[in-house]
């Protein structure tokens, strides 16, 4: 008996789409929320700038009869920062409009809108890498010296706290002015204001590290109090007046072990022992968490030296490489071959594929990379902020184009544009009302 089966017929099935497309990992944005909005006006160039006027001495002695004071003299301090355009695009054919399935333009604008929001919350952490008081758990002096089991405790919590109170770091929520005066009735002003008003400083730090203070009995206790009081985007709590959001945006550092260089004659190094680092940037975020520690020492000979390594076989990341002559490079080596073909970093070496043998053949631009973490730890910084420690300057609003009809250069409208951007730039307002700390995780070893 002849049976037909479907198999037979798999050319007449039409294949089924869902018409949802599937969601997207979730990216929790907070930090740029605690900057001050600041506006540099158009005509008045790209740098803001902004004055502080310091505080007088105290007089030491009261004043002698009919005799006035030598008096103090007025200093002012003055930071700045420079407004960049950043933007992007993403390009479709008519074709590929026409023929698939899911509106393609309308996901581009969808995915243009998160870069944007996504690219300003990098941007900031990038910048708050300026920071210059930075401690790490349990004293140890210094991100490469940090240990498993370093992990935030509340000693580090009250530390941090009482050095920005110290230095009389503003408060969000805060007082302005000094106000010595206590309320009497009902137990005093404060009593009875609302919770989430009480003068507090922020914290921002990475979703494996909260999770060591989650596991805190002191933080357990004080977060069952103050859950109903949140203030702040993806707040898990507050401790020793300080409220801690959580965020997978926050960037990490990871050590490995050193890669070594073979000397050559096919650039222009001159004779000299050198050392290089090779540090791995993920390539959705361009954070640079991937640090390999300090190469032995490469000996060049003549006036045409090179240096071949070959970058790390891991997926996800593309490579720099730092050279120079001391244990500690501060400069990026040059790669004409693999580095950039266009832009402010063409010819360096940066954006190198992985699993390939590069060779540097100079010193290129003075960039640092970060500080070396210990071989086998990830490293978690925690951002601790008063108020008034950083701010957004804006040159320009977001802007969005969407070209969608013909023109010279696309004169059949074969191609439809989806792009942003937006001038603007991170100022670090006040170094000293804000903080770092830096921590391992016990999360780490079950997270891949």
């Amino acid at each position: 008996m002849a049976i037909n089966q479907s198999p037979a017929f798999q050319a007449d099935v039409v294949a089924y789409i869902a018409k949802t497309t599937l969601p997207l990992a979730r990216r929790r944005l907070v930090v740029y929320q605690f900057a001050d909005p600041l506006e540099l006006p158009k005509g008045h160039g790209q740098v803001y700038q902004a004055a502080r006027w310091n505080r007088v001495p105290l007089p030491y002695a009261p004043l002698s009869e009919g005799v006035p004071p030598i008096g103090q003299n007025m200093t002012v301090t003055m930071v700045s920062a420079t407004a960049l355009q950043w933007g992007d695009k993403i390009t479709l054919t008519d074709v590929a409009e026409m023929t698939i399935f899911h509106p393609m333009f309308k996901i581009a604008k969808e995915l243009c809108a998160l870069q944007v929001a996504e690219t300003l919350e990098r941007n900031t952490f990038n910048n708050l890498q300026g920071g210059t008081q930075v401690n790490t758990v349990n004293s140890r002096g210094s991100r490469f010296l940090l240990q498993a089991g370093d992990v935030m405790n509340l000693h580090e919590i009250n530390r941090m706290y009482a050095a920005l109170a110290t230095l009389g770091a503003p408060r969000f929520m805060g007082d302005e002015q000094t106000d010595t005066k206590l309320e009497a009735e009902a137990g005093g002003a404060r009593a009875s204001a609302d919770p989430r008003g009480i003068p507090h400083y922020t914290c921002v730090a990475h979703d494996l590290a909260t999770q060591d203070l989650r596991e805190n009995s002191t933080f357990v206790l004080a977060s069952s109090y103050s859950d109903i009081n949140k203030l702040y985007n993806a707040e898990i709590g507050e401790l020793g007046g300080i409220r801690f959001t959580s965020t997978n945006m926050v960037p990490t550092w990871t050590g490995f072990a050193q890669l070594s260089g073979t000397p050559g004659n096919s650039g222009a190094l001159a004779a000299n022992t050198y050392y290089i680092v090779v540090t791995g940037s993920d390539t959705q975020n361009q954070y640079e968490s991937y640090l390999t520690q300090v190469s032995a020492g490469i000996t060049t000979t003549g006036a045409n030296g090179s240096i071949t390594v070959t970058t790390p076989n891991v997926s996800g990341f593309t490579w720099s490489v730092y050279i120079g002559t001391t244990t500690t490079p501060v400069n990026l080596g040059l790669c004409p071959a693999f580095g950039p073909s266009q832009g402010p970093l063409q010819g360096q070496a940066t954006q190198l594929p992985g699993n390939t043998a590069v060779t540097i053949t100079g010193i290129g631009v003075a960039q640092t990379p970060p500080a070396p973490a210990p071989t086998g730890q990830t490293i978690y910084p925690w951002y601790v902020f008063g108020r008034g420690a950083y701010g957004q300057v804006k040159l320009d609003d977001i802007k969005y184009s969407y070209l969608v009809e013909p023109d010279k250069s696309d004169p059949l409208n074969q191609l439809r544009v989806v792009g942003w951007k937006v001038f603007y730039g991170t100022i670090l307002l006040n170094v000293q009302f804000m903080g770092r700390i830096e921590s391992t995780s016990a999360f780490s070893a079950t997270f891949s």
